[in-house]
């Protein structure tokens, strides 16, 4: 991810909160649902993401009157898909208000994908009144047990003396203070939002906002990390959520180290395309033959072989990270850092001062060669490649007609299947964001919609299959009524492509329920008031995109054609192997089981 934001490393004085500055009709009182509107303001939430709902109202009026803005969405997954994208394009924690029962489960998606992800969220829900407990009331279910396992904390609060402790709780757990970073849930019954409560018991201390100071680890630490990466002879550097933040030092580290980088979707732009280290087109050559794999800020999931020896050949790992799933998950390193990776990276650079890097420089070369022939055919393929069977427009020409027409900090969200696989390899931009680990499918109009609220005068687009498309498509309602600048392209080959594949080589050609045919996008988007058209000829498509962009929201229906293999489809993702996310690496990993008898 982007330089987008700069994460607080300083200490920051907050804002002094006079008792003057609560008002309610009963002088000396205020009522718990405005104290916990300002407590977001206090922690500079400048919108909320949700759907109203009589549970809730009394905390969204006063949110409302308070100058924070509402963003009414037209389904609960959606908000808290948009809240995920505003804590990670802007670092302050996400906030989500869903009404109590379906409201709640219908958020329950998002939550777990931010869960998987480990980003930042607070989701607040109301509960039926007290009076009401165990009695089958209106939209009543165990909310907080059903989101427990997904959540850092999850707690219904009863009594008005605890409400700013638990929030400031909620909080601390979301942001990952003395654990990992992720979604929080704390829902109030509605009559405690309309108690009131006397000005001189409000504990101020838990209203005002505290900031988490750096973490430094010990230099003996240091000083074995240093020796690890400045023997290494062939170098991999990996990011991850955790290394945001960090460029300009990550950038410095790599210039004087001299081994090779890879980003993953999670750190995407953090580093230049064109730094000499980015070997992007070389990832799995890079994986194999590297000596030495420093992760920074990065779990070992499926993306990375679990961090497998059969995948990292003869490779020692040093782990940096602030989260145990950074630091230690699937694979220790031999040295495993926790602490903060800016000022981490600069004790490095300290400790190694003058000391020549082992790094075998003519294995770089070739890497970095390799690489370069890559990107060019691949670069070839964005121009030339050529339309299907179909008639429809190969994703590649698409995709080249989209590089073609974005700035350098344009933010970018991909969502889908096959098209996500086919993105994944060619757009860089100052922001990328994608449905991450979870596979979560759906996030990407929320996402785009987010980013077009938030920075309105930079390009923001959606790349989404017309199938995760379905999944939100009526948000396109949102982006129009909140005239979020985000435009839509929407990869139309009708249909689940990269099942429907799977289908006609794993299941005898059997095609069922892949196919999404007479689906007219542009139509749909047209009828909400966006700019909508659908195209059909690559040579249109950069034009037709620039247009969009001055008449944002718009939506753009590309008819792609169906032939073409994915790198996700060729690489066996679909089949779902046993051991490995990928069909090679599952050949490995046994290979590997089978070797170690």
């Amino acid at each position: 991810m982007s330089e987008i934001y700069s994460e607080m490393s300083t200490k920051r004085i907050p804002r002094q909160v006079t008792i003057e500055e609560f008002a309610f009709e009963k002088p000396g009182y205020v009522q718990v649902a405005f104290l916990i509107a300002k407590f977001l303001a206090e922690r500079e939430v400048d919108r909320i993401f949700g759907i109203c709902g009589g549970h809730i109202l009394p905390i969204w009026d006063y949110a409302h009157r308070l100058g924070v803005k509402i963003v009414d969405v037209r389904d609960e997954r959606a908000a808290v898909y948009m809240a995920h994208a505003y804590s990670e394009l802007t670092g302050k924690i996400g906030v989500t208000l869903v009404t109590a029962g379906p409201g709640m489960t219908n958020a329950v998606t998002g939550i777990a994908n931010a869960h998987f992800s480990r980003v930042p969220l607070l989701i607040i829900s109301g509960i039926p009144p007290r009076p009401q407990r165990h009695m089958n009331a209106l939209q009543d279910i165990p909310q907080v047990e059903i989101v427990r396992p997904i959540c850092r904390y999850a707690r219904t609060v009863l009594y008005r003396d605890h409400v700013l402790r638990e929030l400031d709780e909620a909080v601390a757990q979301a942001k990952g203070q003395g654990n990992e970073p992720g979604p929080a849930f704390i829902d109030f019954p509605t009559d405690l939002l309309r108690e009131v409560m006397p000005q001189q018991s409000i504990d101020m201390d838990r209203l005002l906002p505290r900031f988490r100071y750096p973490t430094c680890p010990d230099m003996g630490i240091i000083d074995a990390v240093v020796e690890i990466l400045w023997s290494a002879r062939r170098p991999l550097v990996i990011t991850g959520r955790g290394a945001r933040g960090s460029g300009a030092e990550l950038t410095r580290f790599l210039d004087v180290l001299g081994g090779v980088y890879l980003d993953t979707t999670e750190s995407r732009g953090l580093i230049a395309e064109d730094h000499p280290a980015c070997v992007l087109a070389a990832r799995g050559r890079a994986m194999t033959e590297a000596d030495v794999i420093f992760t920074i800020g990065r779990s070992l999931d499926f993306q990375l072989a679990y961090g497998s020896p059969a995948v990292f050949k003869n490779a020692r790992f040093v782990r940096l990270g602030t989260s145990p799933a950074e630091v230690r998950s699937n694979r220790r390193g031999e040295v495993e850092v926790f602490g903060h990776i800016p000022k981490t990276i600069e004790l490095i650079l300290q400790r190694a001062g003058s000391k020549t890097p082992a790094v075998d420089k003519a294995w770089v070369e070739a890497i970095g060669a390799f690489n370069r022939e890559r990107a060019n055919n691949l670069k070839d393929e964005l121009k030339n490649a050529k339309s299907g069977s179909d008639g429809g427009m190969h994703p590649y020409r698409m995709l080249g007609g989209i590089r073609e027409v974005l700035n350098r900090d344009a933010i970018i969200v991909a969502d889908g299947g096959d098209i996500l696989s086919f993105a994944r390899v060619c757009l860089m931009g100052a922001a990328y964001m994608d449905p991450g680990g979870f596979g979560c499918l759906g996030v990407g109009v929320p996402f785009g919609i987010c980013a077009g609220l938030l920075y309105p005068d930079r390009q923001v687009i959606v790349i989404t299959g017309d199938g995760s498309f379905g999944f939100n498509a009526l948000e396109v309602d949102t982006a129009k009524r909140h005239e979020a600048k985000v435009v839509f392209v929407v990869a139309n080959n009708s249909g689940w492509n990269i099942e429907r594949n799977d289908q006609l080589q794993t299941y005898g050609g059997r095609i069922v329920g892949t196919e999404l045919p007479g689906c007219d996008y542009a139509a749909m988007a047209s009828s909400f008031g966006l700019h909508a058209k659908r195209i059909y000829d690559p040579d249109s498509l950069p034009e037709a995109l620039k247009e969009a962009f001055a008449k944002a929201p718009a939506l753009l229906d590309v008819i792609v054609t169906r032939d073409p293999l994915s790198a996700d489809a060729k690489s066996g993702l679909p089949l779902v192997p046993d051991y490995q996310a990928l069909s090679s690496w599952d050949k490995m990993e046994r290979e590997w089981m089978q070797e170690s008898k």
